[in-house]
C-alpha cells in the first residue's frame, strides 16, 4: 500500500465526514432539542453512521480509481475507428451500433442493481398488498433507463440538442399522466428519481464523458452531460406504460369493459 493511496483515502474520509456531519447534526438536534427525547440505541446509531462514512469514502475512491477510468476506456475502445472498421474513412452514426448496445446494457444492469430502486419496489409491493410486482417494477424502470442511455449515446454521437429529446419525452409523460391510473402516477414519477442514485449515476456519467471526449467534434462539457436527465425521464414513461399494458391485458382476459383510471386493474392483476 503506497503513501499516495493512504493520503487519498484520508482526504476522501475527511470530505465524507464533513458532508455527513450536517445530516447528523440535524437529526440529533431535532431528536434532542425539538422532540426532547433520548436517541434510542445510541451506540447502534453511531455505529451505523461510522459504516456510512467509511462506505461512502471507499465508494468515492472507487469512482475515481475505477469507474470513471473504466467508462472512458470503454468509450475509447468502442469508438476506435479500428474497432468499427472505418480507419481513414468518415464515421457515420450507424457505425456506432456497439456503443448503443453497450449504453443500453449498462443502463439496464446498473438500474436493476440500484439500491434505491429496490427499496422503492419493495415498498410499492407491500403497500399494494402484493398486487404490484417488485420485479416487474424494477424491470420496467430498467427498460426505461436502458432506452434512455442508448438514446443519449445516439444524441452524443450525432450532436443533436438535448432539449428536443426532453420536450418530446415530457409531452409523452403528460399525455400518459392524463389517462394513467391515479394510483400509479406518483410511483411512476418517483421511479424516475430513484434511478439517479448510487450505482447508476457514476457509470452513466463516466460513459457520457468518455463518449464526448473520444468522438471528434464533441465537447465533454456540452455533450458529455444530459444522460442523467434522460435516465430520469424515460422510467416515468415505461412504468406508466407497464401498468397501462397490464390493464389492457386484464381487460382482454376478462372480456369486459374496464375503466382506464380504475385502481382495481392495477392491483392484483399487474405482475
Amino acid at each position: 500500500m503506497d503513501g499516495g493511496w493512504i493520503t487519498g483515502f484520508a482526504d476522501s474520509l475527511l470530505g465524507t465526514i464533513l458532508d455527513v456531519l450536517p445530516i447528523a447534526l440535524v437529526l440529533f438536534v431535532f431528536q434532542v432539542v425539538v422532540l426532547r427525547g433520548k436517541i434510542p440505541r445510541l451506540r447502534r446509531v453511531l455505529t451505523g453512521f461510522a459504516y456510512v462514512i467509511l462506505g461512502l469514502a471507499l465508494f468515492l475512491i472507487g469512482l475515481e480509481k475505477a469507474l470513471f477510468p473504466l467508462g472512458r476506456l470503454m468509450a475509447e475502445q468502442l469508438t476506435d475507428p479500428a474497432f468499427i472498421g472505418r480507419v481513414g474513412e468518415t464515421v457515420r452514426w450507424q457505425d456506432y451500433a456497439w456503443v448503443y448496445v453497450f449504453a443500453a446494457a449498462i443502463g439496464f444492469a446498473t438500474t436493476v442493481a440500484e439500491p434505491s430502486l429496490i427499496a422503492v419496489a419493495l415498498k410499492a409491493r407491500d403497500v399494494s398488498g402484493g398486487g404490484l410486482s417488485a420485479w416487474g417494477l424494477r424491470l420496467a424502470v430498467a427498460v426505461g433507463v436502458a432506452a434512455s442511455i442508448a438514446l443519449g449515446a445516439f444524441r452524443i454521437v450525432t450532436g443533436t440538442p438535448l432539449y428536443l429529446y426532453m420536450i418530446v419525452g415530457y409531452i409523452i409523460v403528460i399525455g400518459q399522466t392524463l389517462v394513467a391510473p391515479k394510483t400509479i402516477i406518483p410511483l411512476a414519477y418517483d421511479s424516475g428519481g430513484v434511478t439517479t442514485s448510487t450505482v447508476t449515476v457514476p457509470l452513466v456519467t463516466a460513459l457520457g464523458l468518455g463518449l464526448a471526449s473520444t468522438i471528434p467534434g464533441r465537447s465533454p462539457l456540452i455533450d458529455g452531460f444530459g444522460l442523467i436527465a434522460l435516465a430520469s425521464l424515460f422510467p416515468m414513461i415505461t412504468v406508466m406504460g407497464y401498468v397501462q399494458l397490464g390493464q389492457w391485458l386484464f381487460k382482454r382476459r376478462s372480456g369486459g369493459p374496464s375503466n382506464g383510471r380504475d385502481a382495481k386493474a392495477d392491483g392484483k392483476e399487474i405482475r
